[in-house]
């Protein structure tokens, strides 16, 4: 992946990662201008990159027993659907990638939300015309079927070692005894990132006790929580889609105030998780591979790699003009065929092979010249049915990413998500629901023709996420990338798997290194940061500029000559940690 380098480095023993961290400033270091500071890990054996230092911790102490990446990954989901609820969790979906080193197989697995089988494709229309998004992402309209549980048992009855329910355990513990609030959970709930939390009474009850937020470094406990997994744990995954909890579901997805839902109890007995084939392609000496569809991730990353792929990278400095207007360019002409063709495969006919053909994507590269090239429009990939229609959906940057690496060298790289901050805001049994089904377009059609991304009883929105995995010439995993971040999922991981193969970074400093992203419009740059200075010299050349807050949630693992090492965004408050 790249020459070994040589650094002092001093490890971090495995005792400290399974003591009791007490102290405020070991478990979450300050923020300092929206960063708090990200070292390389490094480890010869097993490592875990995550969102929250309690589920990197407790994702370790799975691989020290002897757990694969798969009962790791259980253990890592379930406290972080607890520390950082805001992002994902069983009330929500997931997509997710694992790698069988033994028998060098690579499976990819679907856990995305379903559409209820009474939902239309009016659903987010009254009166003719579309809903505002702010008035339909809470409440249950925008609840669709979880998918996070099916899909985990799935691959664990595939790729599992340990038992079921002792995945359960470490959440189980910090859900009754009790876990410190996080900064970046605080300050969602203080600045009420979702301007509808609190509206529905349990949720009010759990984040704003005796009426005020919660704040960072608070002790919270969630008992109820702790009973919903314990009956996970004993029934396996039936035990959440039918019984109790589903019936508790659909009755709060239904009961919502001014927008309930339309889910059954058979939506929810009905629901199935699905392997499908990874969407995969050469760049360079390399194979990356993705998700297919219903995610747009998998295809729209590999356009981006592969539209730049003869556009010599290396040769210009990672935070230059040059580097930020030829990503912004591939970025433009990947999101205008993302837009009009990409959406769940099970409904539309998506021309995958077609999208990532070599010469197809080397006739779209020329279109990428000096100057900005305006708003792109989709190309006619092979295969393709040129009458859809473009369709925009505001996915929003609350997901979670993690990746993991055993002992056996087997990945797993798993994006999950229940869309906006906080989901649909409603909350049942000690966890959110999933505002998902947003993703979907809210028109049906324009100009007589259909939108491929329109809702339809039973189908599954298109997303963004994107876990990754790249393969060295000898079919060896040699890296492992996610983010959050909404639609920018796709830039976030593009930039990062560019800035470890083309500008020879270790996986730390391409995860830190500051935003530059395009989604066929304006060019946004990280604010506070080195990117921001790119403005002028943007603008010079054409493209329309915006300096914003760009909050992606990268983590990472790249193995070397020299072992594993990991990295985790700093812009969070994740940890990447091994042995």
């Amino acid at each position: 992946m790249k020459k070994t380098r040589i650094l002092l480095f001093t490890l971090i023993s495995f005792s400290l990662l399974t003591s009791n961290l007490s102290a405020k400033e070991a478990r979450y270091p300050e923020f300092g201008n929206g960063r708090i500071p990200q070292v390389l890990a490094k480890a010869n054996e097993y490592m875990v990159s995550s969102a929250n230092p309690y589920a990197t911790e407790a994702g370790l102490r799975i691989l020290e027993k002897g757990g694969s990446a798969i009962d790791a990954a259980i253990t890592v989901q379930l406290v972080l659907n607890l520390v950082e609820p805001e992002s994902s969790g069983i009330g929500g979906g997931a997509f997710s990638l694992y790698w069988d080193n033994e028998n060098k197989k690579l499976s990819s697995y679907d856990g995305r939300e379903k559409a209820p089988m009474l939902a239309t494709e009016k659903l987010f229309q009254e009166d003719g015309k579309n809903m505002n998004w702010w008035e339909a992402l809470a409440g249950g309209r925008a609840v669709g079927v979880p998918g996070v549980v099916a899909m985990l048992e799935k691959v664990h009855k595939q790729h599992g070692k340990l038992p079921w329910a002792d995945l359960f355990e470490d959440a189980i513990k910090l859900a009754e005894d009790g876990f410190e609030i996080s900064p970046k959970l605080g300050q969602s709930i203080l600045n009420k990132t979702n301007p509808a939390l609190g509206r529905y009474e349990e949720s009010w009850r759990y984040f704003f006790p005796n009426g005020k937020p919660l704040a960072a470094g608070t002790i919270k406990k969630n008992p109820q929580f702790a009973m919903t997994l314990r009956r996970i744990a004993l029934l396996g995954a039936k035990g959440f889609y039918k019984g109790q909890i589903a019936m508790d579901i659909v009755t709060a997805v239904n009961a919502a105030v001014d927008n309930p839902g339309l889910m059954t109890v058979a939506d929810m007995a009905n629901y199935e998780a699905v392997e499908r084939p990874p969407v995969c392609a050469n760049y360079k000496v390399y194979k990356v591979c993705g998700m297919g569809p219903p995610t747009s991730g998998g295809m729209t990353v590999i356009q981006i790699l592969k539209l730049l792929e003869d556009k010599d990278l290396a040769q210009y400095q990672p935070l230059s003009v040059e580097s930020a207007h030829l990503f912004a360019q591939a970025g433009k002409l990947a999101y205008a065929d993302r837009g009009k063709y990409m959406a769940d495969a099970d409904f539309v006919n998506v021309p995958v092979e077609g999208l990532i053909d070599e010469s197809y994507l080397k006739e779209r590269a020329k279109l990428i010249g000096e100057k900005d090239m305006g708003k792109a429009e989709a190309g006619v990939p092979p295969n393709a049915d040129a009458n859809w229609k473009q369709s925009k959906s505001p996915e929003q940057p609350s997901t979670t990413h993690f990746s993991i690496v055993d002992k056996q060298g087997n990945g797993f790289s798993m994006t999950s998500s229940i869309e906006m901050a906080f989901g649909s805001t409603v909350m049942v049994d000690g966890f959110l629901l999933n505002n998902q089904l947003t993703d979907f377009s809210f028109s049906n059609e324009k100009d007589g023709n259909k939108i491929a991304n329109r809702v339809q009883p039973g189908k599954r929105p298109r997303s963004s996420m994107s876990p990754f995995m790249v393969f060295d010439k000898d079919d060896q995993l040699v890296m492992l990338i996610g983010s959050p971040g909404g639609s920018r999922i796709i830039n976030y991981v593009a930039k990062t798997m560019l800035g470890v193969i083309e500008w020879n970074m270790d996986i730390q400093e391409a995860i830190s290194m500051p935003h530059y992203v395009n989604r066929n419009g304006t060019t946004d740059l990280e604010q506070d940061t080195d990117a921001a200075s790119l403005k002028e010299g943007l603008e010079a050349i054409g493209h329309k500029v915006s300096v914003r807050d760009l909050n992606s949630g990268l983590h990472g693992i790249v193995r070397t000559e020299a072992g594993l090492e990991g990295g985790a965004d700093p812009r969070r408050v994740g940890k990447a940690l091994g042995k």
